[in-house]
C-alpha cells in the first residue's frame, strides 16, 4: 500500500521544507509501527527544486484478522482463505488513512514549529495513489476530488494486462495536482484521510459514534459544501443510518453558520427545558399560561382555515407540533427548526421511537433555516410561526418572508408575537426589558399590523388580527397573532425576490 506526496520550489522556499511540515527528515527512512502493521516514509527525491515523501504500509494480514475480530472485509469473508488473501496490504483503503493520520498527525492539522511560517500556506502539490479501490469508477473519483480544488487524472487498472478482453478492475491509478497551490498540506492530507475509505466503501475496522468527530474535524472546511456531502457521509460511517444522520445534521448546522458569518453554538441555540421569560408565567387570568392559551389560539385558526397538513416553522421543543397531534383532522405534521438541540428535546417530547406506525406517519421533524427557500416547505395547507420573527435580527427578516410567503406559500400562514405595550402589565419584567434575553425586538400593534399587511400585499394574501389573552383596553393583548389568507391576487409575488 503506497502514496507519494510531492511539491516543487525555490532558493527561497525550497521544496524540502515539505521535510519540515511532515516532521520526517528527507536524508532518513523511518518505520512506525501500526495495529495493522509497520508504515514506512522515505524520499525519493530531496532536492531544492522538487522534493517527493513516500508512504509504504505493510500491513500484517493476520493481525489485521485477529484484530477485526469478525467485523468488516478482512474478519467477514465469503471464504476462510479470503481472511489471509485479499487486496488489504496493496490497494489504499482505511488502513492506508489510518496510517497517514498516525504518522502525519501534525501535518494534518498544519502545525509546523521548525519552519511556523510555511504551516498552513498552500503548496503546489502532486499526490500519487498506485492502486486505489474505486467503488463508483473514475467518475466518482473524479466528482470527490475536483470540487476540492485538484486536477484529477484517473487510469483505469486492467484486470490482466495479459487478458485485455477482461476487461478493467475495479482499482485505478490516482494522480491529484494543485499546481497553483490552491491547497495547504494539511487540507490535501485531510481529503485523503476522508476520501480514501470512501472510494474504498468499507472500513477495516468497527464504526463506532466517535467516527463522526473524525469525520466532521477532517471535513471542517469543505465538506459541508461538498456536492457529494451525502455519499461521503455514508460511506465514510459504513452507512450506519444513525450515524450518518447525525453527521448531517451537525455538517447543516455547520453550513448556516458560515452562511449567517456566526458560530455553530449561537445556531443552535434552543431554549431550555424551562423557560424562565415573563411569558412562562401564569395568563392575565392568573390560572392558564399564556403559551397554553397561544396554542389554543393557533388550533382554532387552523381549524377554521380547513388545514390538514401543517408545518410549525421554528417548532422548538415541540409543544405546538404534540397539541396537533391529538386532532385528527390535522392529518400531517412537520416541524422545522435550525437547532437539533430543541429538535432532540421534540423528539423525547413526542416520545417518536414509541409511536405507533400510524401516528408517527403523521408526524416528521426536520432541521431547517426559515432564512433559506426550502422545497421541503411546499406544499401544506397551512404554516405556523408561532414566537419566531422576535428572535431574528429585523434586516433577515425579509429573507425568511420570502421563504416562507414567496417561495413555501402555504394557503394559511399564522404568525404570532409579542405584543410590547403589553409589557407593562407584567410585575416581574423589568421596564425596558424584552421577555426574553433572545428577543431581538419587539413590536407594538402598529409596527406589527404594518410589517404583516405590507408582507400580505407583497404576496397576494389577506391578513387580519387575532388578541391572544386579555384585551387590555389600554395596552391590547399579550401577543398579537396575524391570520394570512391567501386571496389569489399573486401577480406581485410572482416577482418578489428575496432581500
Amino acid at each position: 500500500m503506497f502514496l507519494t506526496i510531492s511539491t516543487s520550489g525555490t532558493p527561497e522556499s525550497p521544496a524540502t521544507d515539505l521535510g519540515f511540515l511532515l516532521h520526517k527528515h528527507p536524508e532518513k527512512a523511518q518505520a512506525f509501527s501500526t495495529s495493522y502493521g509497520t508504515a514506512h516514509v522515505l524520499y525519493p527525491e530531496a532536492s531544492v527544486e522538487r522534493c517527493t515523501a513516500a508512504l509504504l504500509l505493510e500491513v500484517d494480514p493476520v493481525a489485521l484478522v485477529k484484530r477485526g475480530k469478525g467485523k468488516g472485509r478482512g474478519g467477514a469473508p465469503d471464504a476462510a482463505l479470503a481472511q489471509y488473501v485479499n487486496d488489504r496490504p496493496y490497494a489504499a483503503s482505511s488502513l492506508l488513512a489510518v496510517a497517514l493520520s498516525a504518522v502525519f498527525s501534525s501535518a494534518m492539522r498544519d502545525v509546523c514549529t521548525a519552519r511556523p511560517e510555511r504551516a498552513g500556506q498552500p503548496l503546489p502539490l502532486r499526490i500519487e495513489v498506485p492502486a486505489l479501490p474505486a467503488r463508483g469508477g473514475a467518475d466518482l473519483v473524479r466528482k470527490l476530488f475536483e470540487p476540492l480544488g485538484w486536477t484529477v487524472t484517473v487510469t483505469r487498472i486492467p484486470l490482466d494486462e495479459q487478458f485485455p478482453e477482461w476487461g478493467d478492475s475495479r482499482y485505478v491509478h490516482l494522480v491529484l495536482d494543485v499546481p497553483d497551490g490552491k491547497l495547504t498540506l494539511g487540507e490535501a492530507l485531510r481529503h485523503l484521510y476522508v476520501l480514501l475509505p470512501v472510494l474504498d466503501d468499507a472500513k477495516h475496522y468497527w464504526v463506532s459514534p466517535d467516527e463522526v468527530d473524525k469525520l466532521l474535524r477532517a471535513g471542517e472546511g469543505w465538506l459541508a459544501d461538498h456536492p457529494e456531502q451525502k455519499l461521503i457521509t455514508s460511506r465514510y460511517l459504513a452507512r450506519r443510518w444513525s450515524l450518518t444522520q447525525e453527521a448531517m445534521q451537525r455538517l447543516e448546522l455547520v453550513r448556516l453558520a458560515d452562511a449567517d458569518d456566526t458560530d455553530v453554538d449561537d445556531i443552535d441555540n434552543a431554549v431550555g427545558e424551562e423557560s424562565d421569560d415573563a411569558e412562562s408565567d401564569e395568563g392575565p387570568d392568573k390560572s392558564v399560561p399564556l403559551a397554553v392559551l397561544r396554542r389554543e389560539a393557533i388550533l382554532a385558526a387552523l381549524t377554521g382555515a380547513g388545514a390538514g397538513r401543517v408545518l410549525d416553522l421554528g417548532c422548538g421543543q415541540g409543544q405546538l407540533v404534540q397539541a396537533l397531534l391529538k386532532d385528527t383532522r390535522f392529518t400531517e405534521i412537520a416541524g422545522v427548526d435550525v437547532s437539533m438541540r430543541a429538535l432532540t428535546i421534540a423528539s423525547r417530547r413526542l416520545k417518536l421511537d414509541r409511536m405507533g406506525e400510524r401516528q408517527a406517519d403523521r408526524v416528521k421533524l426536520f432541521q431547517g433555516s426559515l432564512a433559506y427557500t426550502d422545497k421541503r416547505l411546499k406544499g401544506y395547507d397551512a404554516a405556523v410561526l408561532s414566537e419566531v420573527i422576535e428572535h431574528l435580527d429585523e434586516e433577515r427578516l425579509p429573507a425568511l418572508e420570502y421563504a416562507v410567503f414567496g417561495s413555501a406559500r402555504p394557503r394559511t400562514v399564522l404568525v404570532t408575537t409579542p405584543n410590547v405595550e403589553y409589557n407593562v402589565r407584567w410585575e416581574t419584567l423589568p421596564a425596558g426589558h424584552v421577555r426574553h434575553g433572545d428577543h431581538r425586538f419587539e413590536w407594538t400593534r402598529e409596527e406589527f399590523s404594518g410589517w404583516a399587511r405590507q408582507v400580505a400585499e407583497r404576496h397576494g394574501y389577506d391578513v387580519e388580527f387575532v388578541p391572544v389573552g386579555d384585551d387590555d383596553p389600554e395596552v391590547g393583548p399579550p401577543t398579537q397573532m396575524a391570520v394570512f389568507t391567501q386571496n389569489g391576487n399573486d401577480e406581485k409575488a410572482k416577482g418578489v425576490k428575496a432581500a
